[in-house]
């Protein structure tokens, strides 16, 4: 069976990083952060957490030459900074985003052939660095009509292909369902696909709209969970969610929505 994750960045806001860590811990989750230079490595090292994914760059971006070395530039430093956590997958998406979400490098339109072909080298050295260090990189989905306009290669489509045109153990899937939701739908049978494929790294989930827990909005992710079980996934499950009222409660319905 699947494992869960909580991503800490997202609940028990008011405590601080290294406590929030223990909190998700003592709930009986593995942890997800996200930019790790905004964090005391030191003191998170020293919770009795497993992390289950960071963020896997600092900056850059996939689609130009010199987007592509800051990315793999950070992309280094990302993962001496897991191998202090003992965190197994770090996280790419197709642009550096800013505070708000937004991409550093924002795309008009759909992305060219010639930005295809530069994501696919980039990537192909993401995964080498990965293969090299013991570590795989996951490049997440994102929605751009609520969260993240002008990100390039957003849609589960586009990571799918990039993933599987790479075809190294380095580099999987993020498959987000929640942008996924927002973005495309069919939920279920893109898990099948992705699943059938071998390209998930792991899987995120919350509800819509909102972003919150799951249970609270349109998605059934009981019946996703059913699938996943179905499937045989072994991976990881975690939400990246905001609790919408208190953190112990959404946990509670994260767990409920994934016990099958």
């Amino acid at each position: 069976m699947y494992e869960l994750a909580v991503c800490a960045e997202m609940v028990f806001l008011d405590l601080p990083m290294d406590e929030r860590v223990r909190r998700v811990h003592d709930a009986g989750f593995q942890v997800e952060i996200w930019d790790w230079t905004r964090h005391d490595l030191d003191a998170l090292s020293r919770t009795p957490a497993r992390f289950s994914s960071m963020t896997g760059y600092v900056r850059g971006s996939l689609t130009d030459e010199e987007g592509a070395a800051e990315l793999l530039r950070t992309a280094e430093e990302s993962v001496r900074a897991a191998e202090r956590l003992d965190c197994p997958r770090l996280n790419l998406h197709g642009t550096g985003l800013d505070a708000r979400g937004l991409p550093v490098s924002p795309v008009s339109g759909e992305a060219t052939g010639a930005m295809w072909l530069a994501a696919q080298r980039t990537l192909t050295r993401i995964a080498e660095l990965g293969e090299s260090a013991g570590v795989v990189f996951t490049l997440e989905n994102l929605n751009t009509a609520v969260d993240h306009p002008g990100v390039p290669f957003a849609r589960a489509a586009d990571t799918l292909a990039l993933v599987r045109a790479v075809d190294r153990p380095g580099l999987r899937m993020n498959l987000d369902l929640y942008h996924a939701q927002i973005g495309e739908g069919n939920l279920i049978e893109l898990v099948r696909t992705a699943h059938a494929l071998d390209l998930i790294g792991e899987i995120q989930v919350a509800d819509v709209p909102g972003r919150r827990e799951p249970g609270t909005g349109e998605i059934n992710y009981p019946a996703v969970a059913r699938t996943l079980k179905e499937l045989g996934y072994g991976g990881t499950v975690a939400m990246e969610a905001w609790a919408s009222d208190d953190t112990e409660s959404a946990l509670d319905r994260f767990r409920a929505a994934f016990t099958v």
